[in-house]
C-alpha cells in the first residue's frame, strides 16, 4: 500500500497547513497530499471557522513543495464550469511540472449552494452534470478542440489556452460510492477513484460494483488507482491499523485525513508506524 495526507484548509492558517506540506515533501512514505475544496466550513464546523479557497491554496502549496503529487480531494463540478477547471487544471500541472492530481464529485453541499445561488439540483441531476463534467474536462486537457452538445454543457470548437505537462490528461479521479451513477462513471473515465471516510464494509460493496461497472463498459479495473480515507485521531498504531484493513480489502493508496491544529511533529511517528504496518 501507498500513503498520503489530507489536511483540509479550514480551521487553521496559511503558515500551519505550508509548514505541514514543506514536511510531508521531505518524507518520501507520503506520495501526494490533498486538501479540499468548499467555500463555506463543513462537517459540523461553526459557520465562523475560517477556510481558505482550496485552488488558490493548492496553486500556492504547489510552488512550496517539490515532489508529491497534489489535489483537492474532491472539487465538485458545480462549483465551477468544467471548462473553467479544465483551464485551472492545465495551468496547475504547468506551475506543479506535472504533479496534478484532478479529482472531481458530484456536489453535495446544500448550504453553501444555496448560499450563494449556484444550483445544486437533484441526485439524478448531479449525476448526470458529473458525466458531462468528465467529457469536458477530458476532451479540454487531451485534445485540441472540444465539441460537447450536453444537457448541462455546450461546447463548439473549445480549447484551452495550453495544455497540461502530463498526458494525455492529469489522472481524472472521482470520489464518491453511488452504486448506480458514481461508480459506472468512475468504470467509464477515472484513473482514480477515491472512498470518503466510512465502514470497511461499505468500502468492499463499492469496490465490487466498481468492478462490475468496469466489466459492463468493458474497462480493466487494474487501470483505476483506488484510494480510501483514513481519519486519524492521534493514535499512530490505529491508524496504520486502519489503513493495512483497507490494504487487504484491496485499496491501493490511504489518504490520511489529518485533523488541525496541523504541526509536523504528529509525521514522524505517522510515517513510522504506516512504513512498520
Amino acid at each position: 500500500m501507498r500513503f498520503a495526507i489530507k489536511t483540509s484548509p479550514q480551521n487553521t492558517t496559511w503558515p500551519a497547513m505550508l509548514a505541514m506540506w514543506q514536511a510531508v515533501d521531505e518524507m518520501d512514505v507520503f506520495e501526494s497530499a490533498w486538501t479540499s475544496d468548499h467555500f463555506y466550513p463543513v462537517h459540523g464546523a461553526g459557520p465562523a471557522t475560517p477556510r481558505l479557497e482550496g485552488w488558490i491554496t493548492l496553486a500556492a502549496l504547489a510552488q512550496a513543495t517539490r515532489r508529491i503529487r497534489l489535489g483537492t480531494l474532491v472539487t465538485s463540478v458545480h462549483y465551477r464550469h468544467p471548462a473553467v477547471l479544465a483551464n485551472m487544471a492545465a495551468t496547475l500541472d504547468i506551475v506543479s511540472g506535472g504533479r496534478l492530481e484532478l479529482a472531481v464529485g458530484a456536489g453535495w453541499s446544500e448550504e453553501e449552494s444555496a448560499a450563494y445561488g449556484i444550483e445544486l439540483g437533484t441526485p439524478r441531476q448531479r449525476s448526470d452534470r458529473l458525466e458531462e463534467a468528465c467529457q469536458v474536462l477530458i476532451g479540454l486537457l487531451s485534445q485540441e478542440t472540444t465539441t460537447l452538445h450536453g444537457e448541462h454543457f455546450q461546447l463548439t470548437g473549445a480549447r484551452i489556452g495550453s495544455m497540461p505537462v502530463q498526458r494525455p490528461h492529469p489522472p481524472l479521479g472521482i470520489g464518491g460510492s453511488g452504486e448506480k451513477r458514481t461508480l459506472r462513471t468512475a468504470a467509464r473515465y477515472a484513473q482514480h477513484w477515491n472512498f470518503d471516510i466510512g465502514p470497511i464494509e461499505q468500502f468492499r460493496r463499492a469496490r465490487e460494483v466498481l468492478h462490475s461497472h468496469c466489466a459492463d463498459v468493458g474497462r480493466d479495473p487494474s487501470g483505476i488507482q483506488i484510494s480510501c480515507q483514513v481519519r486519524h485521531d492521534g493514535d499512530p498504531a490505529v491508524t496504520a491499523a486502519a489503513a493495512r484493513a483497507f490494504a487487504e480489502a484491496g485499496a491501493d493508496v490511504a489518504i490520511v485525513y489529518l485533523r488541525p491544529p496541523y504541526h509536523p511533529s504528529v509525521l514522524e511517528p505517522l510515517a513510522a508506524a504506516l512504513q512498520a504496518s
